[in-house]
């Protein structure tokens, strides 16, 4: 009889990790000390595969939540790593499953106990007032889509690259006024899916107007700030009958705008990467006179790009020894998916600074001179070719404004914004 003992008191064993594991699903809620009280709440999940997701907030700095890029629960320790802030965390679950001591360490092991939050004592995590829900865009894909409110004018907020919709929580309120307010997190980002592709510019074009199509949006305004520029372009030069108009904040560089006379080194490499790959045998028409002559044709103004960016590279700072910083997987993913936008057939208002607020970083009143003068040429130069290109763009110019146009210079966007909604046409229905 001792056998069949012994094999039930393993599978018990078996079966109670299990149900240990299962337990970890939920919100956890801790304080860390770092110089002052920080709030965190680590978010966990059950992943698609079997295995574990989860999402870390520092709801004391940002409503937004930063992925984790891996999560493992051996027997009873759980440890978590967030490459995007080069941090870790480490720590034995309870056997009641109500509690975790464990270790945060980024740069310095800091001690982080976790409680599992429930319902009476968890942490208002977003206070901004939006509802939440997800949109399947693609198979297996489903973005976070938030709801401001409001009854006007649809207006669809797009963050930037490393962002989600959260971003605007403190801004997509002012707006909800008179506008009916959303706001999306691309794909790879936050609470939305992460597939290994799908990172293309005119992809996440189509997973905006999928959004836009699911909601039974007619004609809103699409507003992107950074690198939204891309998708605005996207949506703007291939499907200008969905919108009524773009608002870009920041956002109109050349991933948004190609001026050919000024060029890009990322883009124009991409280019050229994908048109020297169709040389290799099997890979590219049987004729490949015409693409030499591309290649060819080329040549010229990738060796203008390559002569600005060593201007730039002797005008900068040295950098400092040791390997570059790493990109997360899905930023990399869309600086590789750029692409050239020329025509955008649609109303546009944008929004630059320049020059941008250099903030603390540079304290050197001859180096922040420098710095300035040449970010005012650049960002100048492109606000000057988006003008000259985009015949129905109105171009405002905010010296001194963040990158963040929308939280530095509220009032001026607002405004501006404001003005442009309000000169658009009526929707059509």
């Amino acid at each position: 009889m001792r056998k069949p003992f012994l094999w039930l008191t393993a599978l018990a064993t078996l079966l109670g990790g299990a149900l240990c594991a299962q337990d970890i699903a939920g919100d956890w809620q801790g304080t860390l000390k770092a110089g002052k009280d920080l709030r965190v709440i680590l978010q966990i999940a059950k992943g698609e595969n079997g295995g574990w997701s989860a999402t870390l907030y520092s709801i004391d700095q940002s409503p937004e939540g930063i992925r984790a890029n891996s999560v493992t629960l051996q027997d009873s320790t759980l440890k978590v790593t967030v490459d995007a802030i080069r941090g870790t965390y480490e720590g034995k679950v309870a056997p009641d499953g109500a509690s975790i001591k464990g270790t945060w360490t980024q740069g310095v092991p800091l001690p982080l106990d976790l409680q599992r939050a429930t319902k009476e004592t968890a942490w208002q995590r977003d206070p901004s007032p939006h509802t939440v829900q997800f949109v399947t865009v693609d198979k297996n894909v489903r973005l976070e889509v938030l709801d401001w409110g409001g009854s006007g004018r649809p207006v669809v907020l797009l963050a930037g690259l490393g962002n989600t919709a959260h971003v605007f929580d403190d801004f997509a309120p002012k707006l909800a006024g008179a506008y009916h307010v959303y706001g999306i997190t691309r794909r790879g980002f936050g609470a939305s899916s992460v597939p290994d592709s799908g990172y293309s510019a005119d992809r996440l074009g189509d997973d905006v107007l999928a959004v836009i199509d699911s909601l039974k949006l007619v004609r809103p305004v699409l507003a992107g700030h950074s690198i939204a520029g891309e998708e605005l372009s996207s949506v703007g030069s291939r499907h200008p009958e969905k919108v009524s108009g773009l608002i870009y904040l920041d956002a109109g560089y050349s991933y948004a705008y190609y001026d050919p006379s000024r060029g890009d080194l990322m883009i124009d490499s991409l280019e050229l990467r994908k048109k020297l790959e169709q040389l290799q045998p099997g890979k590219g028409p049987q004729d490949l006179k015409p693409l030499v002559q591309e290649l060819l044709a080329s040549l010229p103004q990738l060796e203008k790009d390559l002569k600005e960016r060593q201007k730039d590279l002797e005008a900068a700072p040295t950098p400092p020894a040791g390997p570059p910083p790493s990109v997360p997987t899905a930023a990399g993913a869309i600086f590789a998916g750029q692409q050239k936008y020329t025509s955008i057939r649609v109303p546009v208002l944008a929004i630059y600074a320049v020059p941008h607020d250099l903030g603390p970083a540079v304290r050197d009143p001859a180096a922040r001179a420098t710095a300035e003068a040449r970010d005012l040429a650049m960002t100048g130069a492109q606000a000057t070719a988006f003008e000259n290109g985009i015949p129905s763009a109105r171009v405002i110019r905010l010296a001194h404004a963040n990158h963040f146009v929308f939280r530095s210079n509220e009032a001026d966007v607002l405004r501006e914004m404001n003005a442009f909604l309000g000169s658009l046409s009526e929707l059509k229905r």
